[in-house]
């Protein structure tokens, strides 16, 4: 397996506030990573800094062999990094098909200039049956037409998905893709993220850390900006490091 991400050091500090201290993390082709922590241990910061929404103050990140730390956030889209937010971020004031489209047309060679951008028909060559199979994938393609207001919170969050699943992406990062959503509806997530899984490479963030238990691989637990334990995620949730950080003293239960 090669490593689809290597980050060294990485670093993001605000002022005297240090989010991200000193990171390491190395990402094997089609791994399932977890990361968890209490609120406020840097997970998200980390994930932007991988994504490039923020600048680290040091630190490598390299992602397909290429050193993408100074890259913007479109360059490593473009490049296969993909991600999703802890809010659902859509297009609201489109029908669901179009947030596909639009997505999928910005990063295609074939519109490549902002004029072929703005004037090729959305629908020629194979672009709307692209989005159309994303669509079947999530299981909203028979609410293609549907405006994305009228969406629920939970289809809003498959059709975030959906939307990165179109940009064929070659590492995707979801952070807490469980968050607001119904029972039901978490079920719904993790059916469809263990449907793609085996093809293609995922980090998550989430706080439901006994759900993603079984859907990953590895997990890295944060606290204070660091790794403080990392491994098989039965026995991460054994280390006295981690229960510590979670409720402040070594304990026996599992988080």
């Amino acid at each position: 397996m090669s490593e689809v991400l290597t980050i060294r050091g990485l670093t993001k500090r605000f002022g005297g506030l240090v989010a991200v201290n000193g990171v390491d993390l190395r990402v094997e082709e089609k791994e399932t990573v977890g990361i968890i922590g209490p609120n406020g241990s840097g997970k998200t910061t980390l994930f932007n800094l991988i994504t490039g929404l923020f600048q680290p103050t040091a630190g490598q990140i390299v992602f397909m062999d290429r050193d993408v730390t100074s890259a913007r956030p479109e360059q490593r889209v473009a490049a296969g990094m993909v991600r999703t937010f802890q809010l659902v971020s859509v297009f609201n004031s489109l029908r669901v098909w179009e947030n596909l489209v639009l997505c999928v047309t910005r990063f295609d060679a074939a519109h490549s200039s902002i004029w072929k951008f703005m004037t090729s028909p959305a629908t020629g060559g194979t672009i709307r049956d692209d989005c159309y199979g994303v669509l079947r994938l999530v299981g909203l393609e028979d609410k293609a037409g549907t405006m994305t207001s009228e969406l629920s919170y939970g289809d809003k969050r498959l059709l975030e998905i959906a939307i990165a699943l179109s940009l064929k992406p070659k590492l995707l990062l979801l952070d807490e893709p469980l968050s607001g959503l119904s029972d039901v509806e978490v079920v719904d997530i993790l059916n469809l993220l263990r449907r793609i899984k085996r093809d293609v490479t995922i980090i998550i963030i989430e706080h439901k850390v006994s759900m993603i238990v079984d859907f990953v691989d590895r997990l890295c637990v944060m606290n204070e900006g660091r790794f403080v334990s990392e491994g098989e995620p039965s026995e991460v949730l054994r280390d006295p490091a981690v229960q510590k950080c979670y409720w402040g003293k070594e304990g026996t239960r599992g988080c």
